[in-house]
C-alpha cells in the first residue's frame, strides 16, 4: 500500500532529531500566530486611514489572509 503525504510527513518527524522536530513545531506555530496577528493588525490599522490611502492596508490584510489559507492546506498543523 503506497504511503500518502501525511504518512510520509509523520514518518519524517519520527525519524528526525527531536530538537529539529521541536524547532519546526515552534516555527510553524510562530508563523501561524504571526500571520493572524499581522492580518488583524492591518485590518484595524486601515480603519482610520483607509479612505485616504486607497485601503492599501486592507490589500495587505487580504494577502496575509491568503497566506493563512495556504498554511491551512499544510498537513503540518495536523501532524504537530
Amino acid at each position: 500500500m503506497p504511503h500518502n503525504h501525511e504518512t510520509k510527513l509523520r514518518d519524517a518527524f519520527r525519524a528526525m532529531d527531536p530538537h529539529q522536530a521541536q524547532e519546526i513545531r515552534e516555527a510553524y506555530y510562530k508563523a501561524i500566530e504571526g500571520l493572524r496577528t499581522l492580518a488583524e493588525t492591518l485590518e484595524i490599522a486601515d480603519i482610520p486611514v483607509g479612505v485616504t490611502n486607497g485601503h492599501a492596508l486592507i490589500e495587505e490584510h487580504l494577502i496575509a489572509c491568503e497566506a493563512i489559507d495556504a498554511m491551512k492546506k499544510s498537513l503540518l498543523g495536523r501532524i504537530l
